[in-house]
């Protein structure tokens, strides 16, 4: 099959089979999507469940592109295009349902300018300014008009509009403008006590990586999904030379095992980072907790600016 398709909803999971998805996760799976729904009817049980049952593997948000391999029964087998992953080469795969898809009449990538959701969340409005969905921080839609307050983006429902000070404009889809490992860090303070999401990659709720992955897009770096992937890149830094909006890698047997996890470097010896299910995205100090025999690497994917410290 091979097709382009475009996610039609605020946040699209990507499930590991069409079987993963329980009854109890309707409101996540149906369209219309209700994530807060979702994710206010799970228990510390049930969530816990969506890793440790490998349930879900990621997510998608409103307007991104996705390559459907085939369908069955309700559901595609997709690849998320800017997800890199070890899992296939063309980007991350997983289960998506049909009905939280489109089948766009022209790509969504190929713009002169984009409108990238700065806010946490951003009303989605019609002509009549009546509210069409919630879009979530980083997603990203072509833009055909900067009049006013008011910018008109073209998605998958159509022409629809984004107020000016929920979005940052762009050349391309990533932000154009880089960031430093600072703004790394600033762009994940906003996110504070939000808690934890396995697969999670919206400001609903982000898993480890997928919290790295995203402050780091929204500062212009686009780097592989997961942890065990995003320590294999980028500039390798000595543990006694780094600097805030570093990753740290953390891997079992105090640092000889595989890696499980990944934080951003805060500076002054914490972290901030997206711990596990049951908690919440925070800052700590490193020594003194079992993450400080965990540490194994240090990455860096911000570039020094002039701006840089």
């Amino acid at each position: 099959m091979n097709n382009i398709a475009v996610v039609n909803v605020p946040v699209a999971t990507v499930w590991t089979s069409p079987e993963s998805a329980r009854p109890l996760d309707a409101p996540a799976v149906t369209n219309r999507v209700n994530i807060t729904k979702w994710l206010d009817s799970l228990t510390y049980e049930t969530r816990l469940a969506l890793c440790d049952e490998n349930r879900i593997q990621s997510q998608a948000l409103f307007g991104q592109e996705v390559l459907v391999l085939e369908e069955k029964e309700g559901w595609s087998h997709v690849i998320v295009l800017d997800q890199a992953s070890s899992k296939d080469e063309r980007g991350y795969p997983g289960w998506i349902p049909s009905v939280q898809l489109e089948k766009p009449a022209s790509s969504m990538r190929h713009a002169g300018s984009f409108a990238i959701v700065t806010s946490k969340f951003a009303d989605l409005l019609t002509g009549e300014k009546e509210k069409v969905l919630e879009l979530s921080f980083l997603t990203s839609l072509p833009l055909t008009s900067e009049e006013g307050e008011l910018l008109e983006v073209k998605t998958p429902m159509g022409i629809n509009y984004v107020k000016r000070k929920d979005v940052t404009i762009s050349t391309d889809a990533v932000k154009d403008c880089k960031g430093s490992g600072s703004d790394i860090v600033k762009s994940g303070e906003a996110f504070l006590a939000l808690p934890y999401l396995w697969g999670g990659m919206s400001s609903y709720g982000f898993d480890c990586s997928g919290f790295s992955y995203s402050m780091c897009k929204a500062n212009g770096y686009v780097i592989p999904r997961d942890a065990g992937d995003q320590a294999k890149e980028g500039e390798e830094v000595l543990l006694t030379d780094l600097k805030p909006g570093d990753l740290l890698f953390f891997a079992y047997e105090e640092g000889k095992g595989s890696i499980h996890h990944v934080a951003i470097y805060y500076g002054d010896g914490k972290m901030i980072h997206s711990p596990n299910t049951g908690k919440s995205i925070e800052v700590i100090t490193i020594q003194g907790t079992y993450y400080e025999k965990e540490l194994c690497a240090a990455r860096r994917y911000w570039q020094e600016t002039e701006d840089a410290s």
